[in-house]
């Protein structure tokens, strides 16, 4: 049987992908712009996930597209443009985090609704609002709550690639690129988290 050569990243990307690059690389604002509106959305749910809070997110998210705005000319197309963004924002929260122990301050922020109500939770901003059942939407809230405060027990480095295999949808490949890790350090880590999430999870559902 003939075997089938692997193309490169920077062979599948398109030359529409390609021009664009280029445009950031010149400095375009509206290239700037146009990624910010694409790509902002998702980066600060996996912030969001990552930091639980969404002040640090929202903060995240603006310092991870500054630094890829600044860096794009260092960007050499070995992944795609999402995979490195992607690795951006995970940095920032890992220095984030870093910034917080070095201080001695935990600034986790509850999995259950704030008492003030003026702080967004992780399990709210998961939420669908418009869900017209209320008891649906009770179970759904009760469900997503169970299931976060386990994925917050996780250490970070198996919540990074569970968060980015399971619930962002990244290949084994591009999770393996965002972490800067071997595919198969993805796979042993995510076999490890979903064992952990499972013995969280017996008997909840």
């Amino acid at each position: 049987m003939e075997r089938i050569a692997l193309a490169t990243p920077s062979e599948v990307r398109s030359k529409g992908e390609e021009q664009f690059i280029e445009r950031l690389r010149a400095g375009e604002t509206a290239a700037f712009d146009t990624i910010v509106d694409e790509r902002s959305g998702e980066i600060y749910a996996l912030l969001l996930r990552l930091m639980e809070d969404a002040e640090e997110a929202r903060d995240l998210t603006q310092e991870t597209f500054l630094q890829a705005f600044r860096n794009i000319k260092a960007f050499r197309g070995e992944s795609s443009l999402k995979t490195w963004i992607y690795r951006i924002a995970i940095n920032q929260a890992r220095n984030r985090r870093r910034w917080w122990r070095r201080r001695r301050q935990d600034r986790t922020v509850s999995l259950d609704a704030s008492e003030s109500g003026d702080h967004l939770t992780l399990s709210e901003s998961l939420t669908d609002e418009r869900d017209p059942n209320p008891e649906q939407l009770t179970l759904r809230r009760e469900r997503e709550a169970t299931l976060l405060k386990a994925l917050s027990k996780l250490k970070l480095p198996f919540r990074e690639v569970i968060v980015l295999r399971d619930v962002e949808g990244l290949s084994y490949e591009e999770v393996a690129a965002a972490l800067n890790i071997s595919v198969g350090t993805v796979k042993s880590r995510l076999s490890r988290a979903r064992t952990e999430m499972r013995r969280s999870l017996e008997g909840c559902f």
